[in-house]
């Protein structure tokens, strides 16, 4: 079994199974209602469909029917190419077809259902071939069946430790959906981005504007990928669907230790859902300059006081949508809690239906049917789901009251259907997932005007405040700064934000912008965040406890200025 399968695989695989293959009729209860699925000119959804109508005509005298049996297939290309110190050092391209077969048995109400997933994995071959997809299908789909029967006895052994049955069905009911949209490609000029990477990963020694300080880069790296992701899905409730997505990044990546050993990065770039929408060669070699300078600013830049602070913080659109991401969307995904537990949701919003979760001049809508934003194509939109129901519009939040969670086909209490965002990375099963992520204010003020704000709380306080333009991994402040009470802004480093949480996001928003940033993250389940600046009145900035790093022995080799 390939080394991909395993990885990918959800619970136990055992290739052994596959020696002895067998399946059984799910329930026709379900599928004599449904609407013949209608032919369609794409021979992998055609074998699909045959494969899919050929093993409900099997049965197996005495073993649990299964009620409903899904066929999904990832179609994923995708290429990248890195350079290091001006010089091309990896190009690589990959296609590849995986089949994910979902079994479940029981009904809607219990069912063999897990908390992590269900569902078989098998490789598909790439050439189209009929027979070979549906050998593939038939062999994921007898160990899924397999599978979904133990799973089944063992829940069931399960729920009779518990006083009282679960208020929630297993899973939602949904009605067919038949959507046949074009398939996506690649579509980049790739020699001309190895050309700019390569550019931008040298800028460091050629460019006359940072070549003086180029002996304090340590690495200089730039890369540019692409993904292209067609997904096929039939399942016996009659739903047909092929859709697909393509994503593109070019990214800048340059670093060093300041004199006193700490290290220090500029990492961003530029990510679009097709690439006439990636930035420009002129803006992609000045995004690099200036992270270069903004690199060598940071080398010299005081580190922050180590008297703990309390007080004001401005953030950023780019950085709020980081602290929006991390700290609001994951805990609006209804991921269902474990059995016997009485919570609504997994996260730090599992008792807070109904309840404020941020000031009431904030609200927070979903909405993955949004493509655009200020003629910006948005990488989180879609109009299907990857559990076969068309997308929803859901206002999330509504004047800081939380008033919906996003939900696929796992229902979790006051929430019994589906609102369209069952999403699922490759290969893996569908889980509750943001789309397109809106922040607004119903008192929205100018960047002027924050800054005002911001001021006039320094004023006030008699004391210096913060800025922060951008953030890096675990909401750590890159590019912070101490704003003076006279207007004055100075760049700091080797700072942290303590306590920036779930409560600083409930009484902590004082003002908000009217200068929405839209971020377009090219993650496994593709996803955009819009949010304006936040000014918050109470945040602790501390600094970082370090371990001193030791600066490189030897000097870099001499520059050639090519």
């Amino acid at each position: 079994m390939n080394l991909l399968i395993k990885k990918l695989q959800t619970g136990s695989f055992s290739a052994a199974l596959l020696l002895t293959p067998f399946f059984s009729t799910f329930l026709v209860t379900n599928y004599a209602n449904a609407e013949t699925p209608p032919a369609v000119n794409d021979p992998l959804l055609h074998a699909m469909q045959v494969e899919l109508d050929r093993e409900k005509a099997l049965l197996l005298p005495g073993m649990q029917h299964p009620y409903f049996v899904e066929y999904r297939l990832d179609d994923l290309a995708s290429y990248e190419a890195v350079a290091n110190y001006g010089a091309l050092t990896r190009e690589e391209e990959n296609h590849q077809r995986i089949v994910r077969v979902t079994v479940r048995i029981g009904d809607y109400t219990v069912d063999s259902s897990t908390s992590r997933g269900d569902g078989t994995l098998e490789l598909a071959p790439t050439d189209n071939d009929p027979e070979a997809l549906r050998y593939a299908l038939w062999t994921a789909t007898d160990t899924a069946y397999k599978n979904a029967l133990r799973a089944y006895s063992a829940k069931q052994a399960a729920l009779k430790q518990f006083q009282s049955l679960q208020a929630q069905p297993d899973f939602a009911q949904a009605k067919p959906v038949v959507q046949v949209s074009p398939v996506v490609a690649i579509q980049l000029d790739r020699d001309e981005w190895k050309r700019r990477i390569v550019e931008a990963s040298g800028l460091f020694v050629s460019d006359p504007q940072v070549r003086s300080f180029a002996e304090h880069v340590q690495y200089s790296t730039a890369n540019v990928r692409g993904i292209a992701l067609n997904r096929y899905l039939v399942n016996t409730e009659g739903t047909v669907v092929r859709q697909g997505y393509t994503g593109y990044e070019g990214a800048i990546s340059v670093g060093g230790q300041a004199a006193d050993g700490m290290r220090l990065s500029r990492d961003n770039g530029t990510v679009a859902v097709n690439p006439k929408e990636l930035e420009s060669s002129a803006a992609f070699r000045k995004r690099t300059i200036e992270d270069l300078k903004s690199f060598e600013e940071l080398r010299n830049a005081p580190v922050v006081a180590a008297d703990d602070y309390h007080g004001p913080v401005l953030f950023s659109g780019d950085a709020s949508a980081d602290v929006i991401d991390r700290l609001l969307v994951p805990n609006i995904e209804a991921d269902r809690p474990d059995m016997g537990t009485t919570a609504r949701t997994t996260g730090a919003y599992s008792s807070s239906f109904k309840a404020r979760v941020l000031p009431a001049m904030l609200s927070v809508t979903d909405d993955p049917l949004q493509a655009k934003f200020d003629g910006k194509a948005l990488l989180g939109a879609y109009n299907i789901d990857d559990e076969g129901v068309p997308a929803q519009s859901v206002d999330v939040i509504i004047d800081g009251k939380l008033e919906n969670f996003l939900v696929g086909r796992e229902p979790v209490k006051d929430f019994d259907t589906s609102n369209g965002h069952g999403r699922a990375a490759p290969a893996q099963a569908a889980h509750s997932r943001a789309g397109v992520i809106l922040v607004k204010s119903n008192q929205p003020l100018s960047r002027g005007e924050l800054n005002k704000r911001l001021l006039s709380m320094a004023k006030e306080q008699g004391r210096d405040v913060y800025s922060v333009e951008t953030l890096g991994g675990e909401l750590l402040p890159r590019l912070l700064y101490l704003v003076h009470p006279n207007g004055t802004r100075q760049l700091v480093r080797g700072a942290i934000f303590d306590e920036l949480d779930n409560r600083s996001l409930r009484s902590d928003i004082v003002a908000a912008g009217n200068d929405p940033y839209v971020s377009n993250s090219l993650d496994a389940v593709p996803r955009t965040t819009i949010a304006p600046s936040l000014l918050f009145d109470d945040i602790e900035v501390k600094r970082a406890t370090l371990e001193q790093q030791k600066l490189p022995y030897y000097e870099p080799p001499a520059l050639s200025g090519k």
